[in-house]
């Protein structure tokens, strides 16, 4: 979910703290790969500066095949243009525990609490 591997680290432990079941992919691809194999979620937050394609890129090809899953964008980039993030929800970086909670929570109506969450990490490096 982001660059920092300490950031990440503290953005599933959150979740997880929320009580919900975190799966963690590298990359877009890495995270199609993850669906396509099966792996059941209720719940897709992607950062928007990942490798190999941006978070808006990756919601695309999820809705292509898995149209139900809401799909959070999280970004530290405040001022992207509306016609980029193409009406997905938005989490600004840095946020707190409270704010993460929120997101959900407004995405995830009719989602039992232990949902799926899987959190993509930006580009490292």
């Amino acid at each position: 979910m982001d660059d920092d591997a300490l950031v990440l680290a503290n953005t599933a432990e959150m979740l997880e703290d929320l009580g919900h079941t975190v799966v963690q992919a590298a990359s877009g691809r890495e995270a199609l790969n993850v669906l396509r194999h099966g792996c059941d979620v209720d719940l897709i937050i992607t950062d928007h500066a990942m490798p190999e394609m941006t978070g808006v890129q990756l919601a695309a090809a999820i809705r292509a095949d898995w149209p139900d899953p809401p799909i959070i964008l999280v970004s530290g980039y405040t001022d992207l243009p509306e016609r980029i993030v193409s009406g997905l929800p938005r989490l600004n970086k840095p946020f707190s525990q409270a704010a993460l909670k929120r997101g959900v929570g407004e995405q995830s109506q009719g989602i039992e609490q232990q949902s799926q969450v899987i959190p993509f990490p930006a580009r490292q490096g």
